[in-house]
C-alpha cells in the first residue's frame, strides 16, 4: 500500500526542524562565555594536569587562569573557584543552584547508594536530613549532653599519653584513638577499639581497618566517576574493594542496630541514649515528609563516624608539627594557658573562649592545612552565570580552599604559621568568612562543624597544656617534613612522631 503524499513532506519538514533546532542549540553553545581554563584532551579531558595532590596542582593551573577556571574532567566540565570573592559567588550568591553532589562509586557503594547527609542528591530527602542533623544531631542540647563522654575519653587519652612520656610517639594514633572512641561512643553508646572483640561482631583490629580502608575510599579518584563508560571495567580495582566494604560495614551495622532496637523494644517513654537511638526514633516518626528507611539509619551513622574521627585528628597534627617548628608560637600559646587556666588543673571546653590565642593556632592550622581542600565537590542544577561567566547546568564546581588560605590579598605571608594574624579581627569558621572556609559555606556546608570545632579546640589546649613537646633524638625543627597527601582528609605523609614530657600532674584532672 502506497504511503500518503503528505508523509514525505512532513518527514522532509521534521527533519529540517530538527536540524535547525540543532543548529540554534550548537550556535548558542559557541555563543558562551565560558571561564578560561586549558585545553581538553579527548576522552580524559585535563585529568592529564591533575597529579597526586589535586589541591595543588589546581593551584598552579589557577595562578595561570585565573581565580575561577573552567577545566574537563573526563567527560565532565568543572569549574575551579580559587579566591574567596569567588567562594562567595558559588556558596552564596549561587548556593542555590550549587546544591547538588555527583554521582560517585564512593557514594553509590560505600553510603547506600547516596542516603547519606554528604552524598544525597538535592531535594526533600536531603532537606530533612540537614534539618535532622541541625535540630536533632548535632544541637547544642544534643552536643551539651554528651560532654561527659568527651571529657571521660579526654582523661584516657591524656592518661595513655602520660604512659607514653620520654618515648617517641606517633601523636596521631592517639589522637585517632580519641577521636574514634568519642564519636562512636556518642553515636552507638559505645566504643569498639577496646578488648578482644570475643563478645563482638568485630574485633578492634577489623573495626579500624574497615575504618581506614572507608577514608581511603571516600578519597581516592575513580576513573569510572570522571568517564562513566569506562566504570565497569574498574581499571583501579577501587569498586570490588568498595563492594567488599560495603558487605564488612552492612554486616557491623545490622548488628549494632540488633542490639539498639532490643534495647528499646517494650520500654515505654524511651529517651534516646545515643544519635543511633534518635535516628531510630525519627524513623518511626510518621510526620516525616520522608521515610528515614532501615539503609538511610546506616548511611547517618557511618557518615557520622567517618567525617568526625579523622579530621579532628588532622588538624591537631598538623598544628602541633607547626607549632614545633615554631618554639616562640609555642612559647606564647603555654604562656596564655598559664595565665588564664594555671597549673593547678586542666582545659575544659567551657574555658575556650577565653583562650583566644589556643583559638588562633586552631584556625591558622585549618587555614593552611584544610582537611577537605577542595571541599566536597557541587553540581549546577540549572544554567547560571558566575562572575560574568556562563556555567551550563550539570557542570561540576569544586571550591579550592587551599588556595583561598594563601591569597596574598588577604594573608601577610601566608605560607607561614602565624597565628598572631587573627588577633584582634573576628574571622571565624563557620562558613560567613569566605577567606577561612575549612568547613565550607551555604546550604552544604559540614553539618557537623560544631562537635568537629569543640573537639579540634579542647584536644589541642589539652595537649599543649598538660605536656612540653620536642622532636626525637637530635631531629632540628627544619628537618621536621611537612608533605601531605591527598583522600578524604588531608593528613601528613609522614606521621608526627614527638615526645611528651608532663607539665601537668594527671591526678589533677577531675
Amino acid at each position: 500500500m502506497d504511503k500518503p503524499s503528505w508523509v514525505p513532506c512532513l518527514t522532509a519538514c521534521l527533519a529540517t526542524l530538527v536540524l535547525i533546532l540543532l543548529t540554534l542549540r550548537l550556535r548558542r553553545r559557541r555563543k558562551l562565555n565560558l571561564p578560561p581554563g586549558p585545553k581538553p584532551w579527548p576522552i580524559i579531558g585535563n585529568l592529564n594536569l591533575i597529579g597526586p595532590l589535586p589541591h595543588q596542582s589546581l593551584h598552579a593551573l589557577s595562578q595561570k587562569y585565573g581565580p575561577i577556571m573552567q577545566l574537563k574532567f573526563g567527560s565532565f566540565p568543572v569549574i575551579v573557584a580559587s579566591s574567596a570573592e569567588m567562594a562567595k559567588a558559588l556558596l552564596k550568591t549561587n548556593d542555590a543552584i550549587f546544591t547538588d553532589r555527583p554521582k560517585t562509586a564512593a557514594g553509590k557503594y560505600t553510603t547506600y547508594n547516596y542516603s547519606d547527609i554528604t552524598w544525597s542528591s538535592y531535594g526533600p530527602y536531603w532537606r530533612q536530613a540537614r534539618k535532622m542533623c541541625l535540630m536533632e544531631l548535632f544541637s547544642a542540647k544534643r552536643l551539651e549532653s554528651f560532654e561527659y563522654i568527651r571529657k571521660e575519653e579526654r582523661k584516657m587519652f591524656l592518661q595513655r599519653l602520660y604512659e607514653s612520656c620520654g618515648t617517641p610517639i606517633v601523636l596521631k594514633d592517639h589522637l585517632l584513638n580519641l577521636n574514634l572512641n568519642v564519636i562512636s561512643r556518642m553515636v552507638f553508646g559505645k566504643k569498639y577499639t577496646e578488648g578482644t572483640g570475643e563478645n563482638e561482631i568485630v574485633t578492634p583490629k577489623e573495626f579500624m581497618e574497615m575504618l581506614n580502608e572507608l577514608f581511603l575510599l571516600n578519597g581516592v579518584l575513580d576513573i569510572g566517576d570522571s568517564i562513566p563508560w569506562l566504570g565497569f571495567l574498574d581499571l583501579q580495582g577501587y569498586i570490588k574493594r568498595m563492594k567488599a566494604l560495603a558487605k564488612k560495614l552492612d554486616r557491623f551495622l545490622e548488628h549494632v542496630l540488633d542490639e539498639h532496637n532490643a534495647r528499646r523494644q517494650g520500654v515505654k517513654d524511651y529517651v534516646a541514649q545515643d544519635m543511633l537511638d534518635v535516628l531510630l526514633q525519627l524513623s518511626e516518626d510518621p510526620n516525616l515528609e520522608f521515610k528515614l528507611e532501615r539503609d538511610g539509619v546506616k548511611a547517618f551513622s557511618q557518615d557520622i563516624i567517618a567525617a568526625g574521627t579523622d579530621s579532628s585528628s588532622v588538624t591537631v597534627e598538623w598544628a602541633i608539627s607547626e607549632l614545633l617548628k615554631k618554639p616562640e608560637v609555642l612559647a606564647k600559646a603555654t604562656t596564655e594557658l598559664d595565665r588564664v587556666i594555671g597549673r593547678e588543673r586542666w582545659v575544659e571546653e567551657e574555658d575556650m573562649v577565653n583562650l583566644p590565642y589556643i583559638n588562633s593556632i586552631a584556625k591558622e592550622a585549618m587555614r593552611l592545612h584544610p582537611v577537605a581542600p577542595l571541599l566536597v565537590p557541587r553540581v549546577a542544577r540549572q544554567d547560571c552565570r558566575v562572575a560574568d561567566y556562563d556555567v551550563p547546568k550539570g557542570t561540576r564546581a569544586l571550591v579550592n580552599i587551599w588556595t583561598i588560605g594563601r591569597d596574598p590579598n588577604f594573608w601577610d605571608n601566608p605560607n607561614e604559621f602565624r597565628p598572631d594574624r587573627f588577633s584582634g579581627k573576628t574571622i571565624d569558621v563557620k562558613g560567613h568568612d569566605f577567606q577561612l572556609l575549612p568547613f565550607g559555606s551555604g546550604r552544604r556546608k559540614c553539618p557537623g562543624f560544631p562537635l568537629a570545632i569543640k573537639v579540634i579546640q579542647i584536644s589541642l589546649a589539652n595537649v599543649l597544656h598538660g605536656f612540653n613537646w620536642k622532636l626525637p633524638g637530635n631531629t632540628a625543627e627544619d628537618e621536621l617534613n611537612m608533605e601531605e597527601i591527598f583522600g578524604l582528609s588531608t593528613p601528613k605523609r609522614y606521621p608526627l612522631e614527638a615526645v611528651a614530657e608532663p607539665r601537668l600532674p594527671l591526678h589533677m584532672y577531675s
